[in-house]
């Protein structure tokens, strides 16, 4: 048996504690006069009541009702609301310390038990005391009613217990039967005496049980069962037995060191739990009445233990606040093998569940006799080939295994025969004749035979939490922080990836991915282990399988959920109790409950089937689940529009206001236009007015001004159309409406002079009016104008022109349409729906690629171990990974060789022997170097490379002059110059050798703070890495480093050199490069100039936070010296002020990588995009786009990797 905590919380000293019947909440009741509100799954503090005035010792939730009831040392008891989370009334009539409350099951009734030497009853609907219970003759410390029986059990220092009968109060409090009411009953039920002071048989001592020697500090009644458990200051927990007429005491738990002030009967199992002053927990078996466990606590001692009513936890109260717990583990032992799921049930029997006909058989087994008694078993393997099944039991310290055949028919639970056990603490197997065991103590891993001798031992160098099959003769190892695929054969790690505490695995039906599930974040990474996405749940992940489609269907305590493989994930159904997964088939989730008993769960996979076919573009599939299916709901339109695909959203929509937005956003403006008259107010016709005018909809854009009226832009627009007939109607509209503005406007438009004059005459502008007549050759006019206005026209003088007359030029331009755009084409769902292509879907990249991979063989394939000495030959254990060994440049080059000219002789030796681009740069093919560069890394613009090129191709020539007259003789210069066969030949590659002397160079000007021209001189050390050529594989791997560290020093000389470049004003952008400038992986020399940037930047602004966590990197590195001392004295001053004036996006504590184009943090599980040459990592939306690291490759070009090893 082994405790599993499930909440802790550190207070002052907790009294009482109470259990929600349905929601994850507790109540704690503390010394200090405060009610505390917990949500122990989320380990949240909800709500705090303090009412009270003294310690608090007991609080009880209502069964059904939203309150809570608790009781002090004020003598009072009190009634809350939590829905309001305030105090309703308060029940007054104890004279002492309150030491316990208790609601009534059933009826609306509070138990009280107090110091006063009484328990009382409350009715709290008519908040009255109903009974007042006398008998006992020292402080009664607890008072419980009976789960389902008109009884009332108290325990009191007086050493005895006492049983109540409150049949007759049931009876007169309640309604008559017949619901008769005459005035003659409620005469009598009124002069009826309301205590049993004086003999009153309303509430009468059914029992007294004596026993202990000492105090009684609480008693209990067992659920279902006529038995009574009490605790007592003479360290005992006693066992009583009721009966219709008597109680006799039925045995003692002696073990407790010092007092017991609480114990329980555990509400689903024959065990006992009881908590002591002596800092202990400990569990008794009810049957046999002897000690199974004991938990203890170094500083605390345990005042009160409350078991939930329906599940399996238990909260106790200690010196330093409480705890939750719960007993043993309740996840089922099972394993899948094809359609049938082998489990072990709550009884400790095998039986087995098949998926096709949704029937689980009869016991096939009993393990009973297996492991010690109260220890669940923690894991089954099942090996098909010998129908036979590997448990595991035990803690840590007590841990072993079983191999045990089961029994070809099912007949009842038989005892097992033949039983190979041993001691380890996980077991699996790995082949149909073996399985491995792993022993924590000793870091063993040792492989057995099915006789149960060890074939094969392994000395691990670290600790294993746990071992899970991985495929035919491997094992997943579960470290703390990482997980490693490991090949038991040749004894080897394949593959590892950084988790943290992976507690479950399930491996995807073709094995090409595996989830790891820890307690609140699930991994999905491939095979190789490498890592595809990552995801966090608030509440804890119980379960994982994956579904015929690739989809990681998961469990948590109260949800099943989903999850895709690019990171989306969604609720398919919210769960009344825990289920664990166990196979998803179409709309059936199979499941285990904590009973051992299979559920089957029905879900709807139409959200997340959707989903997946719109990530891999099968629009078909999309088109068809529209059509026949009703998913719809804002999540999912939001989820399109979040993808890029506002045309399918359209699909699911019928509200005019969406509809029109998702239009918009697709550029669909027939049905813009459509929802825009249906809502028909001035928004919508604006945005659809500049979406029209953006995609030149010459008929919408009027229609549009027209709608609002907007006569001036409607003027213009005809005008720029070449619409003479409607600018003239607009004309008259404007002198219909008497707008002397837009006449004026219209006038210029048609170039309309009189018009234009007769405006201005109206608007009492005639100086301008005799002006625009005189200027356009109307003198007749203009003397009138003049003689209107009493001037005489000898004494206006205007300014002298040559031009008589100022004319607009008219716009001669047919009618418009619709301006010529390119043609839009349709997206692949708009031709779908359509039905314009016959074959739209794209092939699935998950099925496509599921065929190239090898499928995980569920019953070990045809692995058979013989003996020791054949592991070690090419037998079950080849997994065929030589011919997968596929070099795929090799191939790409023989695809295209078709077209490269054929060379001879020195050269086209090299051509034949060659695998990189050097060789093919040497021999002067450099359009198939280039081609080899763009697929391996990505490379696209090859104009800085152009002087590599060359010099790679002149260093391997040499040219001997000849006589007068006659061409010099060609020479080639080779890598081996004692080399001469051909087939091995290949040419002198320069700049190897000056690679360290050209980063010194690099780092020197680093130090000199020469920015610019250092990232030039690294980013040339790339340009040299990409065009060479080594023998050895370490050489390889030496040059691959040189290219992450150029990688390192551009990415933080570019943070810094973009942080110089920034504006004074941009402090709060400045503060976050020069952050940033500290996470590039520098040598430590170097980072150190990074550390006192960023310290003296964040402390000269007054983020002292930052200040001191920079300069504690600093003194990491620089222990003395004036800069060190410089660093402490900023250390002390920046802990001494501790805030920070300006919030940036960096925390030093989290893992993340700095995009190298857009400079921001890319936190760890969030989506990028990755260059190939130097692994340069960017934000998704910079991909495509040109590496700022290299300047030479695309971001997320599809690549094989750079190869230098010919």
């Amino acid at each position: 048996m082994k405790m599993l905590t499930k909440f802790e919380s550190k207070s002052s000293k907790a009294k009482g504690v109470a259990f929600h019947p349905k929601r994850p909440w507790i109540l704690v009741s503390l010394h200090s006069s405060t009610i505390q509100l917990w949500d122990y799954r989320m380990g949240t503090l909800i709500d705090r009541f303090e009412d009270h005035d003294g310690p608090v010792r007991g609080v009880d939730f209502h069964p059904t009702q939203p309150y809570f009831v608790s009781g002090g040392d004020d003598y009072s008891i009190k009634v809350w609301s939590l829905q309001t989370r305030k105090c309703l009334f308060t029940l007054s009539g104890h004279l002492d310390y309150v030491r316990t409350v208790f609601f009534h099951y059933d009826l609306p009734w509070i138990v009280s038990a107090s110091d006063d030497q009484t328990i009382r009853i409350w009715n709290w609907q008519n908040r009255q005391e109903i009974a007042c219970l006398t008998g006992h003759n020292h402080y009664v410390m607890s008072a419980k009613f009976h789960p389902s029986e008109d009884l009332i059990v108290s325990a009191s220092l007086d050493q005895t217990v006492r049983v109540w009968d409150i049949t007759g109060l049931r009876k007169k409090h309640s309604a008559p039967a017949n619901m008769r009411n005459t005035y003659e009953d409620q005469f009598a039920r009124q002069n009826m005496p309301q205590q049993d002071i004086f003999g009153n048989t309303d509430a009468m001592v059914k029992y007294v049980l004596e026993g202990h020697d000492k105090g009684v500090n609480w008693a209990d009644f067992h659920p279902t069962l006529p038995l009574i458990v009490s605790g007592a200051d003479d360290r005992l927990v006693k066992i009583w037995r009721m009966s219709e007429h008597k109680a006799w005491e039925v045995d003692t738990c002696r073990g407790h060191t010092n007092n017991v002030p609480c114990v329980l009967f555990h509400p689903t199992q024959d065990l006992i739990i009881s908590v002591g002053e002596d800092k202990t927990i400990r569990t008794w078996d009810l049957n046999k009445r002897t000690p199974v466990k004991q938990f203890k606590r170094d500083n605390d001692r345990f005042w009160l233990v409350a078991a939930h009513p329906e599940i399996n936890l238990f909260a106790t109260c200690h010196d330093s606040g409480v705890m939750v717990f719960k007993l043993d583990r309740e996840r089922p032992a099972h394993s899948v093998h094809q359609d049938s799921l082998y489990f072990i049930n709550n009884e400790k029997q095998v039986q087995v569940y098949d998926y096709r006909t949704k029937k689980v058989s009869l016991p096939m087994l009993s393990l009973k006799k297996i492991g010690k008694p109260w220890t669940n078993f923690k894991t089954l393997s099942y090996n098909p080939a010998e129908h036979s099944i590997l448990i595991t039991t035990g803690d840590a310290d007590n841990a072993y295994y079983a191999l045990v055949s089961l029994p070809k028919d099912v007949t009842g639970a038989i005892e097992p025969t033949n039983i190979r056990e041993g001691t380890a603490n996980f077991a699996c197997f790995i082949a149909r004749n073996r399985f491995v065991t792993y022993v924590k103590s000793t870091k063993t891993l040792e492989v057995l035979d099915l006789n149960n001798s060890v074939t094969k031992s392994i000395k691990l160098d670290y600790t294993v939490k746990d071992v899970v099959y991985a495929g035919p003769g491997t094992v997943l190892l579960l470290r703390s922080n990482s997980v490693i695929h490991y090949d038991v054969q040749q004894r080897k790690e394949l593959a590892e990836i950084q988790v943290n505490n992976v507690k479950y695995v399930s491996w995807s039906a073709d094995s090409r991915y595996v989830a790891l599930l820890s307690k609140h974040t699930i991994t999905i990474a491939t095979r190789k282990l490498e890592l595809v996405t990552s995801m966090h749940e608030t509440i804890r992940i119980k379960s994982a399988e994956w579904d015929e489609s690739g989809v990681l269907i998961y469990s948590t305590l109260n949800h099943i959920k989903y999850t895709l493989l690019n990171g989306d994930n969604g609720i398919i159904k919210t769960l009344a109790s825990t289920l664990y997964i166990t196979k998803v088939q179409g709309r059936n989730c199979f499941c285990l409950n904590r009973n051992g008993e299979v559920e089957v769960a029905t879900i709807d996979p139409t959200e997340y089937r959707f989903k997946k076919a719109l990530v891999n573009k099968n629009f078909t599939e999309v088109l068809r689940i529209i059509k026949n299916s009703n998913l719809v709901g804002q999540n999912i339109i939001g989820y399109l529009q979040k993808k890029g695909y506002p045309e399918i959203a359209l699909q699911f929509v019928q509200d005019p206001q969406t509809r029109f937005e998702l239009s918009l956003e697709c550029g669909n403006l027939d049905i813009a236009l459509e929802e825009a008259k249906k809502l028909n107010n001035a928004v919508p016709w604006s945005k659809l007015g500049k979406e029209a005018l953006g995609q030149c909809n010459v008929k919408i854009v009027e229609l549009v001004f027209q709608q609002l009226k907007q006569l001036d832009r409607l003027s213009f627009f005809y005008l720029i159309t070449g619409d003479i007939t409607k600018l003239s109607k607009m004309l008259q509209i404007s002198e219909h409406r008497g707008d002397l503005s837009a006449i004026v406007q219209n006038s210029i438009y048609l170039n309309d002079i009189e018009k234009r004059i007769k405006a201005y005459l109206e608007g009492g502008l005639a100086p301008l009016a005799y002006a625009t007549a005189k200027s356009n050759g109307l003198d007749e006019l203009a003397s009138q104008i003049a003689e209107s206005s009493g001037i005489p026209e000898a004494n206006i003088k205007l300014p002298s022109t040559e031009r008589k007359s100022v004319s607009l030029p008219q716009v001669k331009i047919p009618n418009v349409n619709d301006w010529p755009l390119k043609e839009a084409q349709l997206s692949f769902f708009e031709q779908a729906i359509l039905g314009q292509v016959d074959a739209l879907e794209l092939k699935d990249e998950y099925q496509e690629e599921a065929r190239l991979e090898s499928a995980r063989v569920d019953s070990f394939g045809e692995i058979d171990f013989e003996d020791a000495q054949d592991l070690e030959e090419d037998d079950g254990w080849d997994l065929g990974d030589e011919d997968l060994d596929v070099d795929i440049d090799e191939v790409e080059e023989t695809l295209e060789s078709e077209d490269v000219p054929i060379v001879t002789g020195e050269v086209g030796n090299w051509l034949k022997n060659g695998r990189t681009a050097a060789v093919y740069a040497a021999a002067g093919q450099f359009d198939r170097a280039a081609q080899i560069l763009n697929k391996q890394v990505g490379v696209v613009e090859f104009e800085p490379l152009r002087e590599r090129f060359l010099d790679v191709y002149q260093a391997s020539k040499l040219y001997l002059a000849g006589n007068q007259g006659l061409n010099p003789i060609p020479s080639f210069i080779r890598a081996d110059t004692e080399q001469d066969s051909a087939s091995e030949v290949l040419p002198f590659i320069p700049s190897l050798d000056t690679l360290e002397s050209r980063l010194q160079d690099g780092f020197k000007l680093f130090r000199a703070a020469k920015l610019q021209q250092a990232i030039e001189e690294f980013r040339s050390i790339i340009y040299t890495v990409v065009l060479l050529n080594v023998k050895t594989q370490e050489e390889e791997e030496k040059l691959f480093q040189v290219l992450q560290t150029c990688r390192e020093y551009i990415l933080g000389l570019s943070i810094e050199l973009a942080r110089r470049q920034l504006p004074q004003d941009q402090v709060k952008r400045s503060l976050e490069l020069a952050a940033y400038f500290t996470k590039a992986k520098l040598q430590p020399a170097h980072r150190v100039s990074a550390l006192q940037v960023a310290m003296t930047q964040a402390f000269k602004h007054k983020n002292f936070i930052s200040a001191s966590y920079f300069a504690g990197e600093f003194l990491k590195l620089v222990s003395s010296g004036t800069r060190a001392e410089q660093a402490q004295k900023i250390k002390l001053k920046s802990d001494q002020i501790a805030n920070d004036s300006i919030e940036i996006d960096f925390d030093p504590y989290a893992e993340f990588d700095i995009c190298a184009g857009t400079f921001t943090p890319i936190y760890k599980g969030s989506r990028f995009a990755s260059e190939s040459l130097v692994g340069a990592k960017y934000q998704v939306s910079e991909e495509g786009k040109l590496c700022s690291i290299t300047k030479i490759t695309q971001i997320g070009a599809a690549s094989s990797g750079l190869r230098l090893l010919n």
